[in-house]
């Protein structure tokens, strides 16, 4: 296939990594140390399931320079959704399936606005990874799972020769015929670990440890389930429990993403995630005062250094 990847990050890095390990045509998309590093010495993967390097990789900043992809991979930071978006017109054919594997609940909705809906694949990316330092992915742990599929529930060529993919590749992946609900079931888990652990700047360990950090997590990841069923999105009743125990399972040292960059100083996403927690439920009438308590306090690092 050929794989364009808008976003060379740690999602973005990996999997593209993988897929072109395994023989695929992909391109990555980049930009500053990144792009500098991916020129001068391709791609490196660091991860319990193997390293990988990739000495020579297809990489630029201007996507109008690539051919047209069958697959975009988007993993842009969320508030750079609107102008990579339409950056990435030039590789749009006819089936082309663009996939973000980004964080929150809204960047579908504005991919669709920009790109049309018959381009836009739903999809989740299930793994702790960042750049640990340019042309260099870290892999923390062992979970590296991808979900997506059409937004009508429909069995697409185009999602099945992904899926087929992404399984040569080596990765953990699932097809999804309620695309929606699984973008929601992964956001309870989400706002859960990066509200956490950015807040209280502790890997995932010590706070399912400590009785009363775990109690916030629960309520916030119920908060989250809450405002989802008022929303119309069928999550069970007792998923929150679910999630406790996917918890319980992980690495002790995960963190979030959001973490990574409030300790690298950089501009954070939570106005997307528990922010985002907050204004839908402020619009259904649903309390989130837990979410609120994280919005509120991490304001102030909210637009990095």
């Amino acid at each position: 296939m050929r794989i364009a990847v808008m976003g060379t990050g740690g999602i973005g890095g990996y999997f593209g990594g993988r897929l072109a390990a395994a023989g695929h045509d992909v391109a990555f998309v980049a930009r500053g140390r990144q792009l500098e590093a991916l020129r001068a010495n391709g791609l490196r993967v660091q991860s319990e399931l193997g390293d990988l390097h990739l000495p020579a990789v297809e990489v630029t900043d201007d996507p109008s320079e690539l051919a047209p992809a069958d697959v975009v991979l988007f993993g842009v930071k969320l508030w750079d959704t609107e102008e990579s978006a339409a950056l990435i017109k030039p590789l749009l054919g006819e089936q082309t399936a663009v996939i973000s594997f980004q964080n929150g609940v809204q960047k579908d909705d504005v991919l669709r606005r920009i790109l049309g809906p018959e381009h836009v694949v739903g999809g989740v990316a299930y793994i702790a990874a960042t750049i640990a330092e340019p042309g260099v992915i870290k892999h923390t742990g062992t979970l590296q799972r991808l979900a997506f599929g059409e937004y009508d529930g429909s069995a697409s060529d185009r999602v099945e020769a992904f899926r087929a993919a992404c399984a040569e590749a080596g990765i953990d992946v699932a097809v999804s015929n309620e695309i929606e609900r699984t973008i929601w079931e992964k956001f309870v888990f989400l706002v859960g670990l990066s509200g956490m652990t950015t807040s209280t700047r502790t890997p995932i360990g010590a706070i399912r440890s400590n009785p009363r950090s775990r109690a916030f997590l629960r309520d916030v990841m119920e908060e989250v389930v809450q405002v989802a069923r008022a929303h119309g999105v069928p999550i069970a009743a007792d998923f929150v429990d679910d999630r406790l125990a996917f918890v319980d399972q992980a690495p002790a040292e995960m963190t979030s993403s959001m973490h990574h960059d409030l300790n690298r100083g950089n501009r954070l996403e939570v106005q997307w995630l528990s922010g985002d927690v907050v204004d839908r439920g402020r619009a259904l009438g649903v309390p989130t005062p837990c979410n609120r308590a994280i919005t509120d306090l991490l304001a102030v690092h909210a637009d990095g250094h």
